[in-house]
């Protein structure tokens, strides 16, 4: 079955509706993770290091740093919102009282979390060209690979959260995959000045790695062949994703 565009968008729109009652609460802690390791870790152990990848410590750190805040508007919105509305608040079975389908929930729902990941990457980029560590205007093309990323951590945050039956299990996806992903997908330090031959490819792996390095290419306003990789890594992995999650959720809702 076909995903309803119409109702995809009720989804959306649902989901909306309820983040303009809570919205400043819930863009804190997710929005401002990021800022606070621009100025402690920028700053601070800036201070101590002349250079990164040719740049100030805290230039090389910006441009990574907005592909976190867009990953973690995604990934929270799919990890422990979804779950919510799927195992405790029933709200995917009521709106199936309705004609949308599970693949419209699951549009929805996605394109919902790609709208978080561009609000907190999108204001993440505005901090940082307050600051003068945006170069304009090249840097603006940072804006259309903020709701890429979104689209790649919905699509592996919503599969994980369709699979699992106890909402402790986050922990683990937060734990244990997605910090590791901050520490070791070149937003701390060049991967290429630190890893060597197979080391090199198997971070190529990483899902943070390609949208690190499309913000980090766009800061520079330069253009390599890489980044066609980096583009076709994050639709086929998100789209291989998304199908997988198709045929869970419908799994789901009809037990």
């Amino acid at each position: 079955m076909t995903v309803s565009p119409r109702h995809a968008l009720a989804v959306w729109q649902r989901n909306f509706a309820m983040y303009r009652r809570t919205w400043k609460l819930n863009i804190l802690p997710n929005f401002f993770e990021p800022l606070l390791y621009l100025g402690s870790i920028g700053i601070g152990v800036g201070a101590y290091v002349d250079q990164m990848g040719g740049m100030s410590y805290v230039a090389f750190l910006a441009p990574g740093l907005i592909a976190v805040s867009a990953m973690n508007g995604a990934s929270f919105e799919v990890t422990y919102n979804s779950f919510v509305r799927l195992n405790f608040e029933k709200t995917y079975e009521s709106m199936l009282t309705t004609p949308v389908q599970p693949e419209d929930l699951l549009a929805g729902e996605v394109l919902w979390a790609v709208t978080r990941a561009s609000i907190y990457g999108g204001c993440f980029v505005l901090v940082v060209a307050a600051v003068g560590l945006a170069p304009l205007p090249h840097s603006l093309w940072t804006l259309p690979v903020i709701p890429l990323t979104g689209l790649l951590f919905a699509a592996l945050g919503i599969g994980f959260a369709l699979r699992i039956r106890t909402i402790d299990l986050f922990s683990f996806y937060f734990t244990l995959f997605l910090t590791p992903l901050f520490l070791f997908s070149d937003v701390f330090f060049p991967l290429e000045e630190r890893l060597a031959g197979g080391w090199l490819w198997l971070a190529e792996a990483l899902p943070l790695l390609h949208p690190v390095r499309l913000m980090r290419f766009a800061f520079r306003g330069e253009l390599a062949p890489v980044l066609a990789w980096d583009v076709l890594y994050c639709l086929a992995v998100s789209a291989a994703l998304l199908a997988l999650a198709t045929r869970t959720i419908r799994r789901r809702l009809a037990s």
